[in-house]
């Protein structure tokens, strides 16, 4: 995360801790194991009509090993059809990440750019 948002010149270390401070919710986070050591996390919120994707964050030395797609294949099944939503920094990596997936985009604010897959 720390690196996107520096990429953008948007890191601020208070504003980042508690965005994600006040949004935790550990019952919807879901740990990246790998070999036993934890390289990633995602939140899946069920917002009843939909699924939201509101985190997937991969430690860089693990990204490009196709955890991140395996758990987007995962979030389609959990989704049985129904749409996923989701929101990513503009200026970052994970949009491609996104389209090749099969995320289309639905709209964008002044930070973010916004995707579903049904």
């Amino acid at each position: 995360m720390k690196a996107s948002l520096e990429a953008v010149g948007r890191f601020d270390e208070n504003r980042v801790r508690t965005r994600f401070l006040d949004r935790f919710s550990p019952e919807d986070t879901l740990k990246i194991l790998v070999g036993g050591s934890l390289v990633g996390f995602y939140v899946i919120l069920d917002k009843g009509d939909h699924l939201y994707l509101d985190h997937l964050y991969i430690l860089p030395a693990y990204q490009g090993k196709g955890l991140g797609g395996k758990v987007i294949t995962k979030l389609k099944v959990m989704a049985q059809g129904s749409t996923i939503k989701l929101g990513a920094l503009k200026g970052s990596a994970s949009n491609e990440f996104y389209l090749n997936h099969g995320f289309r985009q639905t709209h964008s604010d002044e930070f973010d750019i916004y995707y579903q897959f049904n």
